[in-house]
């Protein structure tokens, strides 16, 4: 059960409520979304309203550190905080509370969560809804180290994504996140060793600590696992820490085969076209055509008439005569 202060019109919260957990239209509680951005950018973070007809205010909050950073009564101006002044803006689109953070600092590395404060019957509810995890990765120095920078594993292999932290064990809560294709908490765990696996990982997730070396070995990978998988620390009072990630990129093995068939076949014809040129040089260079002239007998014809001539008186032929 998460507990928090609020009251309507006041900066200061002053009543304590408890948070029931909001629920999608298909019954299913929100999700946590994952984003990842550079400093002097900016983000936009989404908060359904689930209960609008009963609605009597929203607003967006971070988790560890009890900071409000927008509230929303359904009637009055929205009460925004000093830290976030001329770099927020706000939007109702639909059932949708759209909340866009600019000239994004380290410090805005958080854990958001939207509430939605609605009337039953003679007091108010407290809905907590969809949970966004905020990682403003730094243009100069990392404070997080994370090992390797990229990693190419096929299909069925695994992959090991070591990660230092900053901080003393037990202090802390660690993070595992998918920031590209799909944005999404991988591992998470608590200052209790408590640790949350993604289910599209379930079993395939291995996990283990040695002091401030965090060692991740992502087992049978698939084509959809490939992603940027970015390291991140959250320490009490601190913003939440990050490192610049690992990128894995799953092969197909039935396309690394089709590939490699594709490049033998190609090898040998390389080879053929290259035995059939030197053979055509080879026979160009070759006065071939003498090979193929026929040749001019070289016969002496022998009168084979001459005796019976004899006979009959004649004596000379033209062979004879050397004509």
């Amino acid at each position: 059960m998460l507990w928090m202060w609020c009251l309507p019109n006041a900066s200061l919260f002053l009543l304590l409520l408890p948070c029931f957990p909001a629920q999608d239209g298909g019954g299913k509680e929100q999700s946590t979304d994952v984003i990842s951005a550079w400093e002097g950018a900016s983000i936009t973070i989404t908060c359904p309203m689930n209960d609008s007809q009963n609605q009597v205010a929203m607003y967006l909050r971070t988790i560890r550190q009890n900071l409000n950073v927008i509230y929303f009564p359904k009637d009055e101006p929205p009460n925004i905080n000093p830290d976030f002044a001329n770099r927020i803006q706000y939007s109702k689109e639909g059932e949708n509370l759209r909340i866009t953070l600019h000239r994004l600092q380290e410090s805005d590395s958080k854990s958001y969560l939207c509430y939605e404060m609605v009337k039953t019957n003679d007091y108010h509810k407290i809905l907590c809804g969809r949970t966004t995890l905020v990682v403003v990765k730094a243009l100069s120095s990392r404070p997080l180290e994370q090992s390797p920078p990229h990693a190419n594993p096929e299909q069925g292999q695994s992959v090991s994504i070591t990660c230092v932290l900053g901080s003393s064990p037990g202090h802390e809560q660690f993070y595992l996140l998918r920031t590209h294709v799909q944005p999404g908490p991988v591992l998470s765990v608590a200052n209790l060793n408590v640790s949350e696996v993604s289910p599209a990982f379930g079993s395939r997730l291995e996990y283990s600590r040695e002091g401030n070396r965090v060692v991740i070995t992502l087992h049978n990978l698939q084509e959809k696992d490939s992603d940027n998988y970015i390291c991140a620390e959250g320490v009490a009072g601190s913003p939440l820490l990050s490192a610049r990630g690992t990128m894995v990129l799953v092969k197909d093995v039935e396309q690394a085969c089709e590939k490699s068939s594709w490049g033998f076949y190609a090898l040998l014809i390389v080879v053929a076209l290259l035995f059939c040129a030197l053979v055509c040089c080879t026979l160009h260079c070759v006065d071939v055509k003498k090979y193929f002239q026929r040749k001019k007998p070289n016969v002496v014809y022998e009168d084979m008439s001459y005796n019976s001539r004899r006979s009959t008186l004649v004596r000379t032929n033209t062979y004879s005569r050397g004509e």
